[in-house]
C-alpha cells in the first residue's frame, strides 16, 4: 500500500513541521537523500495515515545504522563514534535523533547532510564515547 502525502518538508520548514502534531511527508522523503528526509519520516505523528510505514522505515534506518556502526567499530583500528548503554533501544535512538534535529532545525547545512551522518551526530551527542 502506497502512503498518501500532501506537502514537501524542506530543511527550511522542519522547525514549523516539528512544532505541529502531524507533519505531512512525500514519497521522496523515503529516498533518505538528506537528514531532513529522515526527520520528516521519523516525525510522522502516530495518528497520521502514514505512521505505520514511516515508523517502520525510521526504525529500520536507525537499526541498520547502529548495526553498521557496531560492526565496523568492532575492528581494532576503528574508533567508536557512539557509546550507548547496553539497555538502549531503537526508540531511544529515535527520541535522541528527533531532539537533536529539533535543536538543529535552523542549520540548513546539517539538515542537508546524508541522513546517516545526521543520525550518528545525534546519537553521538546523546551517547558520546569517553576519550
Amino acid at each position: 500500500m502506497k502512503p498518501h502525502f500532501t506537502q514537501t518538508l524542506a530543511a527550511a520548514g522542519i522547525a514549523l513541521a516539528m512544532a505541529q502534531p502531524a507533519a505531512a511527508i512525500q514519497d521522496s522523503n523515503f529516498r533518505f537523500d538528506s537528514t531532513a528526509d529522515l526527520v520528516a519520516v521519523c516525525s510522522v505523528s502516530a495518528d497520521a495515515a502514514e505512521y505505520q510505514i514511516a515508523n517502520h522505515a525510521c526504525r529500520a534506518f536507525i537499526e541498520a545504522t547502529v548495526q553498521y556502526h557496531d560492526a565496523v567499530s568492532d575492528r581494532k583500528k576503528m574508533k567508536r563514534l557512539i557509546c550507548y548503554p547496553p539497555t538502549a533501544t531503537i526508540e531511544d535512538g529515535k527520541t535522541a535523533f528527533l531532539a537533536w534535529a529539533k535543536a538543529k532545525s535552523g542549520d540548513a547545512k546539517l539538515m542537508a547532510e546524508q541522513p546517516v551522518v545526521g543520525l550518528v551526530r545525534a546519537m553521538a551527542a546523546k551517547a558520546p564515547c569517553k576519550k
